[in-house]
This record gives structure tokens, sequence and C-alpha cells, in this order.
């Protein structure tokens, strides 16, 4: 056993990180994807629930919600996600990450039942906005853990794999609303509010698995708790069946652990020392937040809108979709830790924008069915969906772990702010019109922010393929 840490005039030296970094994967990484992944499971059956219950909500005797109040609602959605991941994002990197993925599962779970007993279209709008701060704050909570207990080696494909289970989550909500909507199975107007009771549900059973997840060995190393730290990785070392070889030489980091980081040096690290991953994670995840929630929030809108799918139909055409999506991150996900992270982000965004300008010229002239349109979007958002997950995995790997989870929710929160708020509304006004014209436009516009965040990926992004985290971003504690 390598000693845990050497402590001297408060400085650490430990081989924690190299300790996690080492280890083959086991039960323990499985428990820690699945209980901490779950969130993006929550987060793809809230949205998809909200487009397919879109019809059942127009036609509600309560709510009576227009289209423009439908892409009010995505955005009330995304705006409370914008500012639960920077609240608690902040929180995330002071208190600890196992106290907020706790206290943010609890934050959504409460909101989405209260959702089901929405009396009119602003109580509908609120509860949504609370739903978005708990999946906002997961984000930010759930983003830093994993990247902090996977083996470097498997970071990138496990991190785009669990950010492609959103669309499980999606799968799942659209056949919810299949029999939840079905006038034949249950009262449209009672089977909507049901639908948001399964992720409460779901919430529930996240709660009992996480109670097995540890804190964050390399936040407790940064926050001066060596001997917690490890503590823990002897226990995940010996679930693993891998404790290290007498006499192996592992890699010691060097910390002076400080209870907090000012925001003052945040900010410096963020815009100043790393100025160019700044720009790499603005750019990508303001693109795929437009690209995404743009067309996924108002996709049910189209279908029933231009094609007369009705409501209760619009399950079956979102499940290819979520096929196509949930596939892209697991079978391009390895490319990402073997060819590398530049090459493999910027071909997945470029692809994702030529493809929607494609798929929306034909829309435009009218050349598809709603069947040949659902299966057009599944091979745009096939690379989509990897490149979505790029962006989430980019920013929560290349700054210090001292400020990762704030890191995240800033860009979360700048990207969704913009991209996420903008498009569900632009693209509710767009469908409102009428116009395939105008619907065009605005896919024109998500295919032209991808491409130029695929340019600046493949300009800028940094090859963090299968180095350790401390590796890829010094520490803001550490010491030579």
């Amino acid at each position: 056993m390598t000693a845990p840490a050497v402590i001297q005039h408060g400085t650490i030296e430990t081989d924690v990180p190299a300790r996690l970094d080492r280890l083959p994967w086991s039960r323990f990484h499985t428990l820690v994807v699945v209980a901490l992944g779950v969130t993006w499971i929550l987060d793809g059956l809230e949205v998809t629930l909200a487009g397919s219950v879109s019809g059942a909500l127009k036609e509600s005797p309560v709510l009576k919600f227009t289209n423009t109040e439908i892409g009010l609602a995505g955005a009330g959605y995304i705006a409370g996600a914008v500012l639960g991941a920077v609240f608690f994002g902040w929180l995330t990197d002071r208190l600890g990450r196992k106290k907020l993925f706790t206290i943010t599962v609890l934050v959504y779970l409460a909101a989405t039942a209260a959702t089901a007993f929405s009396w009119n279209v602003a109580s509908f709008i609120a509860f949504r906005f609370l739903t978005g701060m708990g999946i906002g704050g997961e984000y930010a909570a759930i983003n830093s853990t994993i990247q902090e207990l996977i083996p470097a080696r498997m970071r990138g494909w496990t991190d785009l794999v669990i950010n492609g289970s959103f669309w499980i989550g999606a799968a799942l909500g659209a056949l919810g609303a299949i029999v939840l909507l079905d006038p034949a199975v249950i009262d449209p107007e009672k089977g909507w509010r049901l639908a948001f009771f399964i992720g409460a549900v779901l919430g529930l059973v996240v709660l009992f698995l996480r109670q097995w997840i540890p804190e964050s060995p390399r936040w407790l190393i940064s926050h001066g708790h060596p001997e917690r730290a490890a503590a823990i990785v002897a226990d995940i070392e010996q679930r693993c069946g891998s404790p290290p070889e007498p006499g192996e030489k592992l890699v010691r980091t060097r910390l002076r652990p400080r209870p907090a980081i000012p925001l003052g040096e945040v900010f410096q690290a963020l815009f100043v020392v790393h100025r160019d991953r700044s720009l790499v994670g603005l750019a990508l995840m303001l693109s795929q937040a437009f690209f995404y929630n743009a067309i996924f929030f108002t996709y049910a809108l189209i279908l029933t809108d231009f094609y007369g799918v009705p409501s209760q139909k619009i399950g079956w055409f979102i499940l290819p979709f979520a096929i196509g999506n949930f596939l892209g991150p697991v079978l391009l996900g390895r490319l990402f830790d073997t060819l590398g992270r530049r090459p493999m982000i910027a071909a997945t965004y470029a692809l994702s924008g030529l493809l929607l300008a494609g798929t929306g010229y034909l829309f435009q002239q009218d050349l598809l069915t709603a069947a040949q349109l659902t299966l057009c979007w599944s091979v745009v958002f096939f690379f989509a969906s990897a490149a979505a997950s790029s962006a989430y995995l980019t920013v929560s790997e290349t700054f210090p772990v001292e400020m990762r989870a704030l890191a995240i929710a800033l860009f979360y929160a700048i990207g969704t702010g913009a991209g996420g708020i903008a498009g569900p509304w632009l693209f509710g006004i767009l469908i409102d019109t009428g116009s395939r014209n105008s619907v065009f436009g605005g896919y024109l516009l998500g295919a032209a922010l991808m491409l130029a965040a695929a340019v600046i990926a493949a300009r800028f992004a940094i090859q963090a393929e299968r180095k350790p985290l401390e590796a890829v971003a010094r520490p803001l504690n550490a010491v030579d």
C-alpha cells in the first residue's frame, strides 16, 4: 500500500489521483455510471414529455396552451436549468459533490411531481422552471463527479455514453406519452398529468442508488481532507480487487488546499489563463444548445401543425429519433479516446450542421412525409448527439478540479441561456407562421452555428484523450 499523503507546511503530497486512474473497470464504476448518469435519463424524460404532451396541453380544457406558450414553457424549463446550474455549481465546488447531487435530485423530484397539479399556464411554467433548476444543478454536480471517478483511459467514451443516455429517458417519455395520451386508455387531461409522475418515481430510485456513491477523493484532497480521500480510494481498490502492488511507483500530486477559491481567481483562470479553452467551451455549448432545444422542443409541433399527426401518436415518432441519438455516442464514443478529441469533435459538429441544412431543405420543399422526416432526424442526431455530449466532456475535463463544477455550470448557463431559451421561443414563433420557409430559416441558423463551432474546435480543442485530469488542467492549488 502506498502512503496516502505526506503533509508538510500546509502542503499535501498524494497519489490519490494516480490510484484512481490506474484502476480497471469494475462494478463500482458501473454503479457510478448508473446512479449518476441517470440524470440525463431524467432530463430526456422531462424534455420528451414536455414535447409529447404539447398537443394535449393545447387541447386541455384547463390550460389551453398556444404554440407560443408551449415555446415559453420550454424556455422556462431551460431558464431554470441555467440558474440552477450556476447556483448549485457554485455550491458544488464549495460544499462537495455528494451533498449537492442529493439536494438537486430532491429539487427535481418535488418540482416535476408538482407540475402534474398545474392549474393554469403560469403555474405550469413556474413548476417547469423549478424542475429545470434541479436538472441544471445536476449537470454541474454529476459531470464533475463522474470526471473525477472514472479512469483517464476510459473517460471520453464513458462521458459520451452517459450524456447520450438522455435518449433512454426520451424513449421512456415517448412510450409513457403513447399510453397516457391515448383516449382509449385514459382521459388525456389526466394522462398528461400522470406522465410527469414518471420522473418523480425515477427520482426516488435515484435517491436510493446515490447513497452508495462516495464523495470525490479529488475534491477532498483539494479541500484538505487527504485521510478521507485515501480511505475512499482504498475502499474502491478493494471493491475493484486491484490494490497497488508493493513498490509500485505512482505519480504524486502536490497541493496546498484551500476551503474555497475566490471568484476573481476563477474568472482569471477562465478568461485569461485558459482563454482558448473557454472559447471552445462556449462555442460548443451555445451551438449544440440552440441546435437541440430549438428542434427537439418543437418537434411535436412540426408533426401536428405541418403533418396533422394526432398528439397521442407523437410518441411513435420520438422513438426512432431517440434510438439514433443514443446509438451515436455509444458507437462513436470510443473514437474520442483513440482518434482523439479534436478531430472527432470537429467532425461530429460539421456533419451535424451539414445534415441539418440538407434535412431542412427537404422539409422546406415538402419532399418528406412525417416518417421520412423522422428518419432524417435520426441520422442527423446520430452525429449531433455525439457532438453535444462532447461539449459537456470538453468543459468538464479541461478546467482545474477546484473550479470544475462552476466552470461546467457557467458554460452550460451561457450556452444554454443563449441557445436553449432563444431556440424554442424562436421556433415556436416560426412554426406559428405556418410557413415552411420560415422554419427552414431557423434550421439554417442552427446549421451555421454548428459549422462555426466545428471550425473553432478544429483549431483550439484540447487533446485530452487518455490523460489524467491533473495533466490536462493544472490544479489551482498545485505547488511545484
